[in-house]
């Protein structure tokens, strides 16, 4: 799955050299360095484009700020997405009307009809962890879909917060494939072999059974990297020989680190996170019942790009 002419391929050890030193050179070290304020986010002005640009091409992330408040108003995050490639939502039976999941809890009594989603299910939405208030492990988002559906970027944009609480750690890919290959180029090849990881059949979000699904863990995508990982072990299966489980074993032990280039960030009313799918966690979290938290979450089937070109 990754081609032996790329720095991400474990033989190809002059490129990935050349590739890490510029890599780590000037990373930023603090959450806060990933904020880009933006004014206008239907037309981001040259400085802030190229300001959010230069973070996703270093670190796969940025985070933009907006003066909206708690606004809850998904144009303008969709809009900053799309001025970075971002059209091609994966819509799935949980997400609105329009592809884009609200975030919020939904896993005690919500009385309000006027808090509900048409057409779904507040019950059914209390199933699943995004929709409670309980935290979420480390993981990439829709590390199940099938490869005709891959999420390679998305979106996270905050109009509520929560009184307490809810904080994502965010971590580059890319940094963590240097430390698993730093350790042991093996843990890189045992995680690209194309039987490293198995979604076990299950009921999709249209309603159609699927059977077990195999596939790599780390590839490579338009020469981009993308892991598909996650730390629950109820939806995934990973391969049992010795290389896989040790590099799980190392992956793990790395996230638990908070390692050189992890940041902890709570974004507040107006803030979004873009980025190339990076590894995210977030804390559990407690708020009230007249004031949710609540998050706009978008999934691309595509990749991040410099339309401008400079």
């Amino acid at each position: 799955m990754i081609p032996i002419d790329s720095h991400f391929h474990p033989d190809n050890e002059s490129a990935y050299q050349a590739w890490r030193a510029a890599k780590l050179a000037d990373y930023p070290v603090r959450g806060e360095d990933l904020i880009v304020p933006v004014r206008d986010p239907a037309r981001l002005t040259d400085a802030e484009y190229d300001a959010i640009w230069r973070l996703i091409t270093k670190t796969n992330m940025a985070i933009y700020a907006l003066d909206t408040g708690e606004a809850e108003d998904k144009a303008g995050p969709r809009a900053i997405a799309a001025q970075f490639g971002l059209e091609h939502l994966d819509a799935n039976w949980l997400a609105d009307e329009d592809g884009i999941s609200s975030l919020t809890p939904k896993d005690d009594d919500v009385s309000d009809p006027a808090e509900r989603t048409p057409g779904v299910d507040p019950g059914r939405r209390g199933d699943y962890i995004p929709y409670t208030h309980h935290r979420i492990r480390w993981h990439t988002d829709g590390y199940y879909n099938p490869p005709e559906r891959r999420i390679f970027a998305m979106t996270l944009h905050c109009v509520r917060q929560a009184d307490a609480g809810g904080e994502n750690d965010l971590y580059d890919h890319e940094l963590a494939y240097i430390a698993l290959r730093d350790a042991n180029p093996d843990h890189i090849r045992a995680l690209m072999a194309e039987d490293a990881m198995t979604i076990p059949a299950r009921v999709d979000e249209s309603g159609q059974a699927r059977p077990d699904e195999t596939g790599p863990a780390l590839l490579v995508d338009d020469g981009r990297l993308h892991l598909r990982y996650t730390a629950r072990t109820k939806s995934i299966r990973w391969k049992a020989d010795a290389a896989t489980q040790a590099a799980l074993r190392a992956l793990e032990d790395l996230l638990a680190s908070h390692p050189f280039g992890a940041h902890t960030l709570k974004l507040q009313p107006g803030m979004g996170l873009i980025c190339e799918n990076v590894l995210h966690t977030r804390a559990g979290f407690s708020d009230r019942p007249d004031h949710r938290r609540l998050l706009y979450r978008a999934r691309y089937h595509d990749h991040l790009r410099n339309l401008r070109g400079r």
